[in-house]
């Protein structure tokens, strides 16, 4: 496998998207992402209004290893039919993300765009 960097997100164009966006960016090759998968990723967010960077896995240095189903709605939709080797951005509406505006979520209201590297999956 290539050694992936950080990822660098330009910034985006138009309106944000009502619906979640998946582009692959690297197509990968190895095990795929299902439902039901514990996913190790490495990824980073950026507000899509802003595109300033709210967090991201590279900046601490380590990757995240969670149960695919803990996560963002958008996460358990566009992870899954990933394979491990990939790299896949994916823009997501704040009704998949942490919902509208002033639910107490920092990121409520946001659409949000996450480049996730797929490390591995069990």
């Amino acid at each position: 496998m290539t050694e992936l960097t950080k990822p660098e997100i330009e910034f985006p164009t138009g309106p944000a998207p009502e619906s979640l966006e998946i582009e692959d960016i690297v197509i990968g090759d190895g095990a795929e992402a299902t439902a039901n998968s514990t996913v190790d990723v490495h990824y980073l967010g950026v507000g899509f209004e802003s595109g300033e960077e709210f967090d991201s896995s590279w900046s601490r240095g380590e990757s995240i290893n969670f149960p695919l189903k803990n996560l963002i709605k958008g996460w358990q939709v566009g992870i899954p039919g990933m394979k491990v080797g990939g790299r896949r951005k994916l823009t997501v509406p704040p009704h998949l993300a942490y919902g509208p505006a002033g639910t107490g979520h920092p990121l409520s209201g946001q659409t949000l765009i996450f480049v996730i590297d797929l490390l591995g999956v069990s």
